[in-house]
């Protein structure tokens, strides 16, 4: 089948967190005989920080972000056997989901995709005239890359015919165990960019352990963190290409995970560098969320804190030896559980079974 996948960027992961997961999945399903097309916008800087040159597993279109642009690119999806449209592309959202989906042949399975459903679903409780909102009744699928059931209930509320989580994975020929190197040595290390509904939480769950612990060392990457007050232990080095992330993960004694104020509070929301970190067999700490236990063991696979003063603890009290357990676990876990592998017959199988059933209809 024949896919055509209108996101924001498969190229470039600057200022884009789902670009893994755009190449996990369809690199998976590539190897399950689709034909995939991944029309990304030429904007916020992304093509000029490239991190992968374009695959052999999928074809990429680089678009200008014009209307006219747009409206070829909107025409290709009539050429497509699945239609989707992703959440945050950034450029033209309202004016692509429409466009396509109206391109979309007769037969066509349509998807939206949605890579940040809390934020999506705020969006349609406060507008009942939101565009999505709308068309979620003419949508085959709505497939998240997480949220669990409280996201699946609203959607379904929202009028959606089906929703279901594909969730975040590793692939394990990306993210993988390498030496550590002396520029990304510490005690602790976060990656994550600056963002509104992230910053609290970095300044709890992370700042104030370095506070705590003055004779530790921490590391923070990713973009806008360059100008934000900190303590004298903390050093901040900015955009981390995806070829850095294992060795980014693999150099201090511990990774820290800090899920974002949103996704914290839907719960069944593990963020990629959840399995980046447990790929690279790196001892995580991350924040609570509900619906850890579906892919990592509290205290023998991921260390969990509830505060600051937690992860300072946690830290004080942890042994490389500790922390080579733990991170060990965590790989043999993912590795056995949550790869792209698996979601890519997850979601092959739900493409056939829709496929069949619009065929007998």
């Amino acid at each position: 089948m024949r896919i055509a996948f209108y996101g924001s960027s498969l190229l470039s992961s600057y200022w884009n967190g789902a670009a893994t997961y755009y190449r996990g999945m369809l690199s998976a399903l590539h190897r399950h005989g689709y034909h995939a097309t991944f029309y990304e916008p030429d904007a916020f800087d992304r093509q000029q920080h490239r991190d992968i040159a374009p695959p052999d597993w999928a074809e990429v279109r680089v678009y200008p972000a014009t209307e006219a642009a747009l409206r070829d690119v909107m025409a290709e999806a009539a050429r497509a056997d699945v239609v989707v449209k992703a959440s945050g592309v950034g450029v033209f959202d309202d004016a692509l989901l429409q466009g396509v989906m109206a391109a979309a042949r007769p037969g066509a399975i349509r998807i939206f995709w949605d890579v940040d459903a809390p934020a999506t679903l705020a969006e349609l409780a406060a507008a009942p005239d939101h565009l999505l909102r709308r068309m979620l009744p003419d949508l085959d699928l709505v497939l998240t890359y997480g949220g669990g059931p409280p996201v699946v209930e609203a959607y379904e509320g929202f009028g959606a015919r089906r929703c279901l989580p594909v969730y975040n994975a590793l692939d394990p020929m990306t993210h993988h165990p390498v030496p550590p190197e002396p520029r990304f040595v510490a005690d602790l290390s976060f990656l994550g960019n600056r963002l509104p509904d992230r910053e609290a939480r970095v300044e709890e769950f992370f700042l104030r352990p370095a506070a705590l612990l003055p004779d530790h060392r921490f590391l923070i990457g990713g973009n806008g963190w360059g100008d934000k007050a900190r303590p004298a232990n903390v050093r901040s080095i900015g955009h981390v290409y995806t070829h850095e992330h294992n060795a980014f993960n693999t150099s201090p004694l511990a990774v820290l995970n800090i899920a974002r104020d949103s996704m914290a509070t839907t719960g069944f929301s593990p963020a990629t560098r959840v399995f980046e970190a447990a790929g690279a067999g790196a001892c995580l700490i991350t924040d609570a969320w509900v619906g850890l236990e579906l892919f990592l063991d509290e205290g023998t696979e991921v260390l969990v804190a509830r505060d600051g003063a937690e992860v300072a603890a946690q830290l004080a009290e942890l042994t490389p030896e500790r922390a080579r357990r733990i991170g060990e676990a965590a790989r043999v876990r993912i590795l056995s559980e949550h790869t792209y592998a698996r979601r890519g017959m997850q979601v092959d199988a739900l493409l056939r079974e829709v496929a069949a059933r619009k065929r007998a209809a």
